[in-house]
């Protein structure tokens, strides 16, 4: 994840580790990786982060860790014949190109600190962010230049250049469906959109599985549950927080500011009571997607419930039950992976995703309206 290998990077930079930074910047054809991937290398051969592993990534580590200069990134071009698919007869056929920024010791490299620090703080905020790379040079920056901009194309930082290109224009830029990389007038743009908080309420074995999963997807994850025996780091070691307490007040509590359109909330409690109470607060949320296990039988009941105590028809309307895109899931892994696929379909799609489910409504038609 990009998070990690910055992370990595800003470390390496504070400590004096030597290290070389290779960002996938421009990708043509079929390649392992799309533009977008970073991989760190240390001089002992270890590494944070892939660039799709294989013949390729060897070559760009065996090339990448012979420039030392930081204020001297290089551009390096991948094609991907056979040269690199010999070892297992697979061969992709793209071409790839690389941004090689080596992180050692120097006396100019506290602006190389200052720019992956600042990426990384706007990173851990949540925010989206654009990161251009020139492809060529000019009078105001060297191939390999870099440039940081927030969501709202302002810019945020620059590196190895003098000024911002002309060919970002102001505006925002998230929007459904996820924006993908692309390149135009010698410079790549590489758009990281907004971390995507995850809170699961229930820490039973669904909820656990969900979060493994999830987290790998670079999804923020979050669990709620009432009982610490099982809400705990042991049984969570990936999530960023973990809540403990009854489920109504805890999510009183988090409706008050960490609930926001950068949220999915996900119901996967013990039971139909848990279940009730937390779509009970959870409906009419500002969180841009909200889910529920639970057979069609059960979620009918709690809907029915909700409405007599008040909650908007509108507000259960847009509650996504039963969860997960069908793929006839049977087991907790498979019940787990089935979930992730379909919270990844409205990360990436948006309302696009709602043609995977397979899931017809709880109410009919007719009682829709």
């Amino acid at each position: 994840m990009l998070w990690e290998v910055l992370q990595s990077a800003v470390h390496a930079l504070e400590t004096g580790q030597p290290a070389v930074l290779c960002s996938l910047v421009e990708t043509r054809g079929s390649t392992p990786q799309k533009a977008g991937a970073a991989m760190l290398l240390f001089a002992d051969g270890s590494q944070v982060g892939t660039l799709g592993g294989g013949c390729v990534e060897a070559e760009v580590k065996q090339r990448a860790l012979r420039y030392t200069d930081p204020n001297h990134p290089q551009l390096l071009t991948f094609h991907l014949d056979h040269d690199y698919g010999w070892d297992d007869g697979l061969i992709c056929g793209g071409r790839m190109t690389v941004a090689v920024q080596p992180l050692m010791p120097h006396p100019g490299a506290s602006a190389i600190a200052d720019y992956f620090r600042r990426f990384l703080s706007h990173l851990a905020s949540g925010n989206g962010a654009l990161e251009v790379v020139a492809l060529s040079g000019s009078q105001n920056w060297r191939p390999g230049a870099r440039w940081l901009f927030d969501g709202a194309r302002q810019l945020l930082a620059m590196l190895h250049a003098q000024s911002a290109p002309t060919a970002i224009q102001s505006g925002i830029l998230f929007s459904n469906p996820r924006p993908r990389p692309y390149s135009r007038d010698g410079l790549a743009f590489l758009p990281i959109a907004p971390r995507i908080r995850l809170l699961i309420v229930g820490a039973g074995h669904v909820g656990q599985a969900v979060a493994r999963y999830a987290a790998e997807a670079d999804f923020a994850v979050w669990v709620l549950d009432d009982r610490e025996a099982y809400a705990n780091r042991h049984r969570f070691p990936q999530a960023e927080r973990i809540l403990v307490g009854p489920h109504g007040q805890m999510l009183q509590r988090l409706l008050e500011r960490d609930i926001t359109q950068q949220t999915y909330c996900l119901i996967v409690t013990r039971g139909h009571h848990h279940d009730e109470e937390a779509l009970y607060h959870l409906a009419t949320s500002p969180a841009a997607y909200v889910g529920m296990i639970g057979s069609r039988r059960k979620i009918r009941l709690i809907f029915e419930d909700l409405l007599a105590r008040g909650v908007p028809k509108e507000a259960l309307l847009r509650v996504k039950a039963p969860i997960g895109i069908n793929i006839g899931s049977q087991t907790v892994s498979e019940i787990a992976i089935s979930i992730v696929a379909e919270l990844i379909a409205f990360r990436n799609l948006g309302s696009e995703a709602e043609k995977l489910r397979h899931f017809d409504p709880v109410w009919p038609a007719e009682e829709r309206l």
